[in-house]
């Protein structure tokens, strides 16, 4: 029987049922409060282009992006991308989602460090998440021990990442709602909506990283097997 059909895969059980609760929660989040316009009416792309002209960051275009929940700031090319929901959108939801990756937007302007860090560690990630599997696998199969160490290593830096991502997420969230309050763009009810939708997108987060964590626990398990 292969190693990733043993009794190893209920270790990760209960990061899978969290990452199943935190997308459902998400969408629920985002699907209720799309619903409630705000009292400013400003679209999620005003509120990004105010924030960021603020924050002197006038170089920074604001991009449409398809698809839903696709939200991003591009630290390499320096380009906010909203999705067409909350680009044109004038909800709670789309107003916290746009304040939130101006967030990060500012995050990088002023070198924040665990995102300084996380960017640094990203072709390093890319390659460790690609070739751990592979490289563990064919050790357990060869039975060289190295490969599977080497394996392990680099799934190491795949958890390092996850858990860079946690500050770097909760402080771009911090810092929109702290704006979005301090300019009311936002009022009473609809801040605590904008907190419920980015709240909920921060146990994405959280999810990943526990899983992160349980898979590295699963392949110290399953190398130490007979």
């Amino acid at each position: 029987m292969l190693p990733f059909y043993d009794w190893t895969f209920i270790i990760i059980i209960p990061a899978l049922v969290l990452s199943a609760w935190a997308q459902i929660k998400v969408s629920s989040s985002f699907n209720k409060y799309s619903k409630i316009t705000t009292i400013n009416g400003y679209t999620g792309e005003k509120v990004a282009r105010m924030l960021l002209d603020s924050n002197g960051l006038y170089d920074v275009p604001i991009e449409l992006i398809n698809g839903k929940l696709t939200d991003h700031y591009d630290p390499r090319n320096r380009v906010m991308r909203l999705s067409r929901e909350v680009f044109y959108g004038d909800s709670v939801a789309s107003i916290g989602v746009a304040a939130h990756e101006t967030g990060h937007a500012i995050q990088h302007n002023e070198r924040y460090s665990p995102l300084e860090i996380r960017n640094a560690i990203v072709p390093a990630v890319n390659f460790s998440s690609r070739a751990s599997w592979i490289i563990f696998l064919l050790g357990m199969f060869l039975g060289l021990g190295y490969f599977v160490n080497i394996g392990i290593i680099l799934f190491i830096a795949v958890v390092i990442f996850q858990l860079i991502t946690l500050p770097v997420e909760f402080d771009a969230s911090n810092r929109a709602l702290k704006i979005l309050q301090q300019r009311n763009i936002l009022y009473g009810n609809e801040i605590k909506g904008a907190k419920a939708v980015l709240s909920a997108a921060a146990m994405t987060y959280v999810a990943a990283a526990i899983m992160s964590l349980l898979q590295l626990v699963r392949l110290i398990a399953i190398s130490r097997e007979d």
